[in-house]
């Protein structure tokens, strides 16, 4: 079984092209994907989850 690709959060800003602040508030309104604190509380996302975050966004915009 493949694991799950995990990307750490500037990734994700990154490639969203976002701040942190505006990432937080939108995690907020319970609008932003999937995250999984790690122990140390570091913040991960799953690919999958970005992946289909993105293909929630293009729905709601069409």
């Amino acid at each position: 079984m493949a694991r799950t690709q995990m990307l750490k959060l500037p990734e994700v800003l990154n490639e969203i092209g976002m701040s942190r602040a505006a990432f937080y508030r939108m995690r907020a309104r319970g609008k932003a994907p999937r995250i999984r604190k790690l122990p140390n509380g570091q913040v991960r996302i799953s690919r999958k989850d970005l992946d289909m975050w993105w293909e929630r966004c293009e729905q709601s915009a069409a």
